[in-house]
């Protein structure tokens, strides 16, 4: 009975520890930078392992952090940047995932990005900041169609169209809302950038993402046009935190 006492605080850690590797969630999507690597225990990764910690403490205070360390060329750019309605423990625990993740899939590139539904996390050796992004980038979709694809995508439009105009002023550059199609039915919606860019280039990034529409998701239950400084998604179902 004492040797099962004696060992359950490390059956407990062993278990939770088991318990949080198998419900990681695997990131949306990624990329890695193909024009130039680095080669280990460099002064560049020693620039990127400080400049990740630091990303690591900052972004979970305001959902977003930002910054540049070491001298060119082996001078690191970096940005994280949380989804607006996520908590700072989630934040958190996000970016730290993201950074682990991008380590493994982009070993020695200068230049990679990571998306999860919570956060997405960047770095590159060239200075990106304040520069719309439009090199990396995917689309998601719902399989299920709509019945009236002509109605719905204007509604959509609509409703993205608007979240925009209430983004690019806000200091979080990110607005979500829903609005009543149809006489029940309901579109939810969020639209967001990255806080490194201006306001007029928030607004121009999020236009141009509204704009491919056609190509990612058309007439399609729900959808996602994800960047490298801005993202809409919608859906026909509540997927914000209120």
């Amino acid at each position: 009975m004492s040797s099962s006492r004696l060992h359950s605080p490390l059956y407990l850690l062993s278990f939770s520890l088991l318990l949080q590797l198998a419900l990681a969630t695997p990131p949306l999507f990624h990329f890695c930078s193909s024009s130039e690597n680095f080669t280990p225990n460099s002064t560049y990764e020693t620039n990127l392992n400080k400049l990740m910690s630091y990303l690591y403490s900052k972004t979970p205070i305001t959902g977003f952090g930002s910054g540049s360390l070491g001298v060119s060329p082996n001078k690191a750019y970096g940005l994280a940047l949380c989804r607006g309605d996520v908590q700072r423990t989630d934040c958190q625990a996000c970016v730290a995932e993201a950074e682990t993740e991008i380590q493994k899939r982009c070993q020695y590139n200068k230049g990679a990005i990571i998306w999860y539904d919570n956060c997405l996390f960047k770095y590159s050796n060239l200075d990106f900041f304040g520069k719309i992004d439009n090199q990396n980038k995917f689309y998601m979709w719902n399989l299920q169609n709509v019945s009236d694809p002509v109605y719905f995508n204007e509604k959509t439009k609509e409703l993205l169209g608007n979240l925009a105009e209430e983004a690019y002023v806000s200091p979080k550059m990110y607005s979500s809302g829903e609005m009543v199609i149809g006489e029940s039915k309901k579109l939810y919606g969020l639209v967001q950038c990255t806080r490194d860019l201006s306001s007029v280039d928030c607004k121009k990034c999020i236009d141009g993402a509204i704009n491919e529409l056609p190509s990612c998701c058309d007439g399609k239950e729900g959808g996602r046009v994800v960047g490298g400084s801005c993202n809409f998604r919608y859906e026909i179902y509540p997927f914000v935190n209120t």
